[in-house]
């Protein structure tokens, strides 16, 4: 049998030993695993230096490094974060609706685990403990498969999980990493229906589209950010400038930062130039349409291609557009559904913007990097829905369970 079929076969067995689970069972495992992640620091930080080493000889860029590496604040976070994840309610048992029939048959739709999650993605080794976490706290057992960028790491936190697991009721089989990252494996983890129940990818445009192409797992679409920020012409300067500046700039290298800027005419006439001017400065290229690289002599032209482009850096693009009917228009048309945001004073503008612009999450007067799991209140998160069936936008615990319906009664026979 080979490694995936394996480790998917384990998974499966561990999913129905982990459904029976309390929430007091689990909480329990996920301190232990808070503790353990800070107990295996040095580890897990000499597994990530190899990761780094080998990735710069690779001439991975500064983007993907950042996405890589790890240190000791980052460590803590995550080990926060699983500890935040006790305090959430477990969404296990939750009866959601409730019909009584005049026959006095009982029916409670309640929420249950879905069973065994596959994860697929690139880069960040935090996703290995975000993954699992989520998935313990939700009574899933996960199959998981990094990428060779981060395989050291990810080896090392999955031991850091096993360690903390047999001190646990919880099985270790519950988490399980394929170590194989070729392309053959991939490739047999997207057809392994006879184990898993649903797969997420998480990382570039690229794996979400071969993922989605290729497999046969039923898939949760989850990442690519081409995000924008449209600013309106009653824009206020100094916000305009403070949120675009946040958004691009903060960590350039995540699906929630913006990669397209939508200007109005009028507010580019106010502080367009000082907004280009300063992200200049700060080292990013600006590809932008004919009429600013007209007047802003340090940008470059951008093509087509330029409008749908996730850059994952420093850079973005910039394009004067009339009214916000036409920024709608652009974003309906170029976006990937992930956050879109409208800077202006004009409350009717906001409202059109907010309800006709299609993604998971729409801002008004603040930055898209608010776009995260632990930012909406839900802990870490498996990932960001850009789809629209079963979830959207940061998946929290619920957005990893599924209904079963419980019918009870005294005998009742249908006629």
């Amino acid at each position: 049998m080979s490694e995936v079929k394996n480790k998917g076969k384990l998974a499966k067995e561990a999913s129905y030993l982990l459904a029976s689970k309390s929430t007091e069972e689990k909480n329990h495992a996920l301190e232990l695993i808070a503790k353990q992640l800070i107990e295996d620091e040095a580890e897990i930080l000499q597994a990530n230096q190899l990761d780094l080493s080998e990735g710069k000889k690779a001439n991975l860029t500064d983007a993907v490094l950042d996405r890589i590496m790890l240190d000791g604040k980052r460590i803590k976070d995550i080990s926060q974060a699983v500890i935040d994840l006790t305090h959430l309610t477990d969404p296990i048992g939750e009866v959601f609706e409730t019909v009584e029939k005049d026959n006095g048959l009982l029916i409670e739709k309640t929420r249950v685990p879905i069973g065994v999650i596959g994860m697929i993605y690139e880069a960040r080794p935090n996703v290995t403990i975000d993954a699992a976490t989520l998935s313990l706290k939700t009574g899933n057992a996960v199959v998981l498969r990094g990428s060779s960028s981060a395989i050291h790491s990810n080896k090392a936190l999955i031991a850091s999980l096993h360690k903390a697991l047999e001190k646990s009721d919880i099985p270790t089989e519950a988490f399980q990493l394929i170590e194989d990252t070729s392309r053959e494996t991939a490739k047999e983890f997207f057809k392994l229906n006879e184990y898993l129940d649903v797969l997420i990818p998480r990382g570039s445009a690229n794996l979400i589209q071969v993922v989605l192409k290729e497999a046969t797992v039923p898939v949760i679409e989850t990442g690519a950010g081409n995000c924008h920020v449209y600013l309106d012409e009653s824009a206020q300067k100094e916000m305009a400038i403070d949120i675009v500046k946040n958004a691009k700039l903060q960590r350039p290298s995540v699906c929630n930062a913006i990669e397209t800027i939508l200007i109005h005419p009028e507010a580019y006439n106010r502080f367009g130039e000082t907004l280009l001017t300063e992200l200049t400065e700060q080292g990013v290229k600006i590809h932008a349409d004919e009429t600013i690289h007209a007047k802003f002599t340090d940008s470059i032209l951008a093509t087509e291609e330029d409008w749908y482009q996730e850059y994952l850096g420093n850079e973005v693009s910039v394009k004067l557009v009339n009214d916000y009917q036409k920024a709608i228009g652009h974003i309906n048309k170029y976006g990937t559904g992930h956050s879109e945001a409208i800077v202006t004073e004009n409350d009717s503008h906001a409202k059109a913007f907010l309800q006709g612009v299609d993604a998971s999450s729409v801002y008004h007067n603040a930055s898209t990097r608010f776009t995260d799991g632990g930012e909406f209140g839900y802990g870490a998160e498996m990932g960001i829905s850009t789809q629209k069936i079963h979830a959207r936008g940061p998946m929290g615990l619920q957005a990893l369970t599924s209904s079963k319906f419980i019918i009870k009664g005294q005998g009742q026979i249908r006629h």
